[in-house]
């Protein structure tokens, strides 16, 4: 999780919260393979003027290889400041 909160930390978010739902995915597939099960809830300016999808997409291209290795799952929560 921490590598997680090193890479979204270039966003600069005011406000992140990263909860490892893992445990609650035992015998998952993703599970089995060694990929985590994460919500996140992320505010930073950089999602301003974009829509959910751009928002989530932005979220991905940050994280990088890590969604293909060691995330199976993310539900994201993104909002800018204004919207918080």
């Amino acid at each position: 999780m921490d590598e997680i909160r090193q890479r979204l930390s270039v966003l600069a978010p005011s406000s992140l919260e990263l909860i490892d739902d893992s445990h609650l995915h035992a015998g998952h597939a993703g599970a089995r393979s060694g990929g985590g099960h994460y919500r996140l809830s992320i505010v930073s300016d950089a999602f301003s003027g974009k829509n959910t999808v751009a928002r989530h997409r932005l979220v991905y291209d940050t994280l990088g290889d890590m969604m293909r290795r060691d995330i199976h799952a993310l539900a994201i929560q993104a909002r800018t400041p204004d919207e918080s």
